[in-house]
């Protein structure tokens, strides 16, 4: 009856709904009462995961940012010169308040109904965490150089280098490690293998090492002045028209979240995941195997380096198998982008100007998340084999972690095992060997991720757009066409660690066509009556009008058929698995037109082959589009030149149509019941009165 319980979308992407013995419902229309009796409670349809518990906050967080920056420029004939130079320094102090008392997750797992799953106690997972706190630390300098040469009245010539000092975060008293298969602690003798400390050899307090890296840009401005023959007509005569190009390089500041995300791990916190625990004793699971809980924790002294080791740290069988860390590789570098640009910009008759644009940006070394420790599917589906297992044993999904007893002798990636061997799970990467007696509980490492810098994207679009103004009417009109491409759209996406180009598609922000009309109309009333001049001037009518195409549909399923192990951990909010495809058409319709807002033909899909990733890409076709018009009435009433008050009448969406518009507007998960539905919109018709006086 106190319990909290609360309801996002499978994920943890959209907001968190919290309710003092309430239920939220994902993606419902409301919250709803656990007393049947006051709602009917068997009319709540649950579109997908539900968490009951605490979400994780912060207690208090004090941020520091110290920054000097200062530049010089001075004009030498036809050379204007600048340089300048700017450096950062930024502390974070969190103190966070991790989910000690643990959160289930409840997705139907069991019955194949969340509420149900909820009803009978049987959560997917089970999550819990401790953390100490921790004092995140970063660093930035970088210094640059340019010229603008006019190398002629109608030519301008730009080029320039910025000098950057690149840094990864780094933690204040070095709480945070990291992965470096193969290699002991200094710092933690006992640690497990691969687990790794700032100071141990060849590991910085920042993980990853810092560099210099050099960004060179380069433009220029040219105004034909051409005033005869065809090329005249072209460009219009001298002063008509311009022609700009550009070239940089940029890099890109390694974001806080990456350090955000690994926040102190063993022995200063801990984050488990228990899959299939029993509600009462999440630690012991449904099929019987007892577990022990490493709650709470005890943390050692902030003064551990490798000339001042801890011994006493024990960590097996407390912290084993360490599972839901994220880290960047000590070998990963910086992310930079290419973006280069050509316009072409014309002067029209009427006071017009016509603009023609290519803009293009190649992205490098973006960071991305992939298993550092995956189940590898080949060797499951070996050891399934007949006859392979004791009796009653067997390797399917969601048991990379489980010990397999080998009833006959068993060859795999040219190692032999002996009859009666017991392998430590499927799991390669991090763990030294697939025998391991001296862990009791299974091998060392669950499912880690790396944050690293692997990924790359692309984005090219032809951009159109056409400005003209009156004395009384002002509009201007841009089209876009474009496409972008990525591996992963944010750290939400998993990657897979055999094959990283697996998932490169659409990006989840792609939108192929756009356009937008921007208009202001001042109305002549003030002529229709000298008598009513004052009543009648200063009113304006001014809109936006939008029409785009939709945002790529992202598809997902909750399962382990990839037999890889790859799930969520709070850092990739989706499990790798995608469907694979059964070639039936897509068959794309009107949701407007379809019964039960049915936008895809779910048959066209089917769950993942075993042993595979599935063969349909995470984001490959897009939603619904929207056309959009919003318009505001507005009258400035002068009283003075300094004061004027603003008397605005704003309608967005003035003709309420229906927006099945957004990047959740269609449910692509096929776990879901609403697989292939629409399932959001955008707000309908909303009307407000503003005033606003200044002076």
């Amino acid at each position: 009856r106190d319990a909290n319980v609360v309801g996002q979308p499978s994920g943890g992407l959209g907001p968190t709904y919290q309710s003092q013995g309430f239920v939220t419902g994902a993606g419902t229309a409301g919250i709803f009462p656990l007393d049947p009796a006051i709602t009917g409670v068997e009319n709540v349809v649950f579109q997908g995961d539900f968490v009951m518990g605490l979400p994780i906050t912060n207690v208090d967080q004090a941020n520091n940012t110290f920054s000097l920056s200062d530049s010089v420029s001075k004009v030498m004939s036809n050379h204007t010169l600048k340089a300048g130079v700017a450096v950062s320094f930024e502390q974070v102090n969190v103190n966070p308040n991790a989910e000690f008392n643990g959160t289930f997750v409840f997705d139907g797992y069991q019955t194949g109904s969340v509420f149900a799953d909820y009803l009978i106690g049987a959560p997917n997972q089970f999550n819990q965490q401790d953390s100490s706190r921790y004092y995140p630390r970063h660093k930035y300098a970088g210094w640059y150089g340019q010229d603008s040469w006019l190398v002629r009245p109608n030519l301008t010539f730009n080029y320039g280098l910025r000098v950057e000092l690149m840094q990864y975060w780094s933690e204040k008293y070095d709480q945070v490690p990291t992965f470096k298969p193969g290699e002991q602690s200094v710092v933690y003798p006992n640690a497990f293998p691969g687990l790794v400390y700032p100071t141990d050899p060849g590991i910085s307090n920042t993980l990853v090492p810092q560099k210099f890296r050099l960004a060179p840009r380069i433009g220029v401005a040219y105004s034909p002045d051409s005033g005869t023959g065809l090329l005249g007509k072209i460009f219009g005569g001298p002063g008509k028209s311009s022609i700009r190009a550009s070239y940089g390089i940029f890099n890109s500041i390694v974001e806080g979240n990456t350090l955000g995300i690994d926040e102190p791990q063993p022995p200063y916190g801990l984050s488990d995941t228990v899959y299939n625990g029993l509600f009462a004793t999440p630690y012991n699971l449904a099929n019987g195997t007892l577990g022990v809980t490493p709650y709470p924790l005890t943390f050692p002294p902030l003064n551990a380096r490798a000339s001042r080791p801890n011994t006493s740290v024990i960590f097996n069988n407390i912290y084993n198998p360490q599972s839901g860390m994220t880290a960047p590789p000590p070998w990963n570098t910086y992310p930079y982008t290419e973006n280069y640009f050509l316009s072409i910009e014309r002067q029209l008759p009427g006071r017009s100007v016509l603009s023609i644009s290519y803009v293009g940006s190649q992205a490098h070394h973006l960071l991305a998340v992939y298993s550092a420790n995956p189940g590898n599917p080949a060797l499951c589906l070996a050891l399934d084999q007949p006859g392979v297992l004791a009796t009653g044993e067997s390797c399917g999904p969601g048991g990379e972690n489980n010990t397999y007893n080998l009833a006959v002798p068993f060859t795999f990636n040219g190692v032999a095992y002996p009859a009666g061997a017991s392998l430590q799970g499927t799991r390669v990467g991090l763990n030294p060997s697939l025998v391991n007696g001296a862990v009791q509980s299974g091998n060392f490492y669950g499912n880690n991720d790396y944050d690293a810098s692997i990924a790359n994207s692309n984005y090219n679009a032809l951009q159109v757009s056409l400005k003209s103004s009156t004395d009384r009417f002002t509009y201007s009109i841009g089209y876009t066409y474009s496409k972008s491409i990525d591996q992963a759209s944010s750290l939400a996406d998993v990657l897979d660690p055999f094959n990283f180009r697996l998932t490169r598609g659409l990006s989840a922000w792609n939108l192929t066509s756009e356009f937008v009309a921007n208009y202001d109309y001042r109305l002549p009333l003030d002529r229709l009556s000298h008598r009513f001049h004052r009543l009648l001037e200063g009113w304006e009518i001014s809109g936006v009008t939008r029409a785009s195409t939709g945002f790529p549909v992202t598809l997902s399923t909750n399962g382990d058929n990839s037999l890889q192990g790859s799930s969520p951990n709070g850092v990739n909010n989706r499990y790798l698995d995608l469907p694979d495809l059964t070639g039936q058409p897509l068959n794309i319709r009107n949701p407007h037109n379809s019964a039960n807002l049915f936008y895809f033909n779910p048959g066209a899909f089917q769950i993942n082959a075993i042993g595979t990733v599935g063969d349909a890409r995470r984001r490959y076709f897009s939603g619904p589009g929207m056309f959009n018009t919003d318009l505001v009435l507005q009258r400035n009433i002068a009283f003075s030149e300094s004061k004027v008050l603003q008397l605005r009448l704003e309608t967005f969406d003035v003709f309420n149509h229906t927006q099945f518009f957004g990047p959740v507007a269609v449910n692509g998960d096929f776990d879901n019941p609403l697989f292939g539905r629409v399932v959001a919109a955008a707000s309908p018709r909303l009307i407000q009165v503003a005033a606003k006086f200044q002076f």
